[in-house]
C-alpha cells in the first residue's frame, strides 16, 4: 500500500517528536531507532525511508526541537524567563529545551549534529538580542549570550543536584538575577 505525501509528512513529524522527547530524556546514545519507531507507533522498517542514519536522525531531531522551541509563543522576555526557570521546566526533561538536555552530549555527535545545535543557540541568542532591543547591538548581543548561557546552565545544575531545595534556589537565584538585568 503507498502512503501519501501527507501521511509520510505526518509519520516524519511523528517520529521526530518521539525521537526529540526521547533523546532529551535518555540522552543520544541510550535510545535506539527501534525505540525512536516504537514510540512513533511505527515499524523499524520504515525508518530507512525518512532517515539515511541515527546521525542524520539526531541531526534532524535537534534541527526539529530547536526550530519548535523558537515558535512557541511567550508573553514576552519576563515571562519566558520565569517560565523556562520554573521547577515545571526542571522536571519535564522529556518536553522541555533541548539545548539545557542535550548541549552536554552534542560535542560527540556528527558534524550535521553539532552544526544542528550550533544553529539553535545562534537562533536563541538572535531571540533574545531582539528582546532587549528592536535594534541589537553588540552589547544586546552579549547580554542576551549571558543570559540564555545563565539560563540553560540553571536548568541543567538544577537537574544535577539530589537536593531539592538547592534545585529550586537555583533556579530562583538564577531568575532573580535575570529579572535585575532585563528590568534596566
Amino acid at each position: 500500500m503507498k502512503v501519501s505525501r501527507e501521511q509520510m509528512q505526518a509519520n516524519r513529524r511523528r517520529i521526530l517528536d518521539a525521537a526529540g522527547e526521547k533523546f532529551r530524556e535518555k540522552g543520544f546514545d541510550a535510545v535506539s531507532v527501534a525505540e525512536v519507531m516504537k514510540a512513533a507507533g511505527l515499524t523499524h522498517g520504515g525508518f530507512y525511508g525518512h532517515f539515511a542514519s541515527k546521525d542524520d536522525l539526531i541531526a534532524q531531531t535537534v534541527s526539529h526541537l530547536t526550530t519548535e522551541t523558537l515558535t512557541r509563543r511567550g508573553d514576552g522576555l519576563e515571562a519566558y524567563i520565569d517560565a523556562y526557570l520554573s521547577p515545571g521546566h526542571r522536571d519535564d526533561r522529556a518536553g522541555g529545551c533541548p539545548t539545557a538536555a542535550l548541549a552536554a552530549d552534542a560535542p560527540r555527535q556528527s558534524p550535521d549534529g553539532r552544526a544542528a545545535m550550533s544553529q539553535g543557540v545562534r537562533a536563541q541568542i538572535n531571540r533574545f538580542s531582539r528582546a532587549l532591543s528592536a535594534t541589537p547591538d553588540e552589547a544586546d548581543r552579549q547580554a542576551a549570550i549571558g543570559a540564555w548561557a545563565a539560563m540553560v546552565g540553571a536548568v541543567i545544575l538544577s537537574r544535577a543536584v539530589d537536593d531539592e531545595a538547592l534545585s529550586d534556589e537555583i533556579l530562583t537565584a538564577t531568575r532573580a538575577s535575570l529579572r535585575a538585568k532585563t528590568a534596566g
